[in-house]
């Protein structure tokens, strides 16, 4: 089942980012259906976060996004090469966001492998929010989209993850961000868990 609208519209993105851990993030493109189980996340807390694009009330063209109601796809190309794939959330006005940081696979493996070129089928196939873009073929042309229409989504995948097997710490490449870049905004579900619930299927070629 789709996430519902007010999941995303709420005041708290730590609570957010938290909950998206062990959810479900889907794709249909190119005519092929994947879903891969987040296991990793990071809350960016808009215009007083010095480590989020919003910072400080910032707007631009790529970053108008973040700026509406919860439930869009914010998608920005990191160095030039890597589209990194983030949940816009909170009422429209308050640009808050969750980057998907790493994920598992959970249906579609063999599509997965084939966007990556690699034949893992654990932790190793999509480590870093770069990797998880590309194994779900998630390019900036989705930036903007709705998540709860037929391109891009997430599901309940009637999974609890307790809270001892969340670890949290600082967000990775923000050192720019001053004291903010030491904020403990980082989750990541155990991978050892987290492999335990997964049924890793192929069945997208």
């Amino acid at each position: 089942m789709k996430l519902p609208p007010h999941f995303y519209c709420r005041s708290d993105v730590l609570t957010i980012s938290r909950e998206l851990l062990g959810k479900l993030l889907c794709t249909r493109h190119a005519g092929h259906e994947c879903k891969v189980l987040i296991t990793e996340t990071e809350a960016y807390a808009g215009i007083g976060d010095r480590a989020s694009h919003a910072y400080g009330g910032r707007r631009t063209a790529r970053t108008e996004v973040m700026y509406g109601e919860g439930g869009l796809a914010y998608v920005y190309l990191c160095y030039g090469i890597h589209h990194l794939f983030n949940v816009v959330t909170n009422v429209a006005g308050i640009p808050h966001a969750v980057l998907i940081r790493a994920a598992l696979p959970y249906s579609g493996l063999a599509t997965l492998q084939k966007r990556r070129g690699r034949d893992e089928a654990g932790p190793n196939l999509m480590p870093g929010p770069g990797t998880v873009a590309q194994a779900l073929g998630i390019t900036t042309v989705m930036s903007g989209v709705s998540l709860h229409g037929a391109e891009v989504w997430i599901e309940d995948a009637g999974v609890d993850v307790p809270s001892a097997q969340i670890l949290a710490g600082p967000r990775i490449g923000v050192d720019y961000a001053g004291e903010d870049a030491r904020l403990p905004y980082r989750y990541v579900w155990s991978s050892a868990f987290a492999e335990a619930v997964r049924p890793c299927r192929a069945d997208t070629a």
